[in-house]
This record gives structure tokens, sequence and C-alpha cells, in this order.
């Protein structure tokens, strides 16, 4: 099992916008590619606020590489980003990491 660690440095201001992108479009995208969620969120206490972090379940790179890349260049994907844009960008940085656990994690 890989696990994707995503990070996204949000622009002032935009937070409730691309809440509301996973909330009412994104999520349903992944679900119909079956692009598994583990978990999302913000930081309560840290050095940012304007952080969404969330964290993606993969069987291999061969399904991510298959998946994440059918995701990207989805219509109803890239409709929905669009349209959640029209007041201007969301996503100042976007980081990710492929994460490999240790023998000990509970997370396998």
């Amino acid at each position: 099992m890989i696990h994707e660690l995503r990070i996204y440095r949000i622009m002032p201001g935009r937070l409730p916008a691309i809440l509301k992108r996973f909330e009412e479009r994104t999520l349903t995208i992944f679900e119909r590619f079956g692009i598994r969620q583990v978990g999302f969120w913000t930081t309560l206490v840290g050095p940012s606020h304007l952080d969404l972090i969330y964290l993606l379940e993969w069987e291999s790179m061969a399904e991510r590489e298959r998946k994440w890349g059918a995701f990207a260049v989805d219509p109803e994907w890239l409709a929905a980003l669009a349209e959640s844009e029209r007041d201007g960008v969301i996503v100042a940085q976007a980081e990710n990491r492929l994460l490999k656990p240790t023998s000990f994690s509970a997370l396998q």
C-alpha cells in the first residue's frame, strides 16, 4: 500500500472555496475514478492556517499513475476547477509525497 500526502498552501481568503470544491465536486469525481481518500485536514495549530492537507491511498504506483492521470484530464474535473477559480487562483503552492509504510506502521 502507498499513501500520498498532499499539502496545498491556499491563497489568503480562498480556503472556503477549496473546501467547497472538494466537498461538492472533487470527492464525487474521486469516487467515480476509485480514488480513495484517507482523510482531509486543516491546521488548528501550526505554522500556517492556509494549508489543506489530505491523504490518498493507492494499491501501487501503477494504480496511482492510471487513476490520477485519468482524473487530471477528466472534463468534469476541469470544469469544476475552472468554475471554482472564476474569482481567482485558489492554490498558491502544492506539495505531494508518496509514502511507503514502515513495518510497524498502523497504516499498511
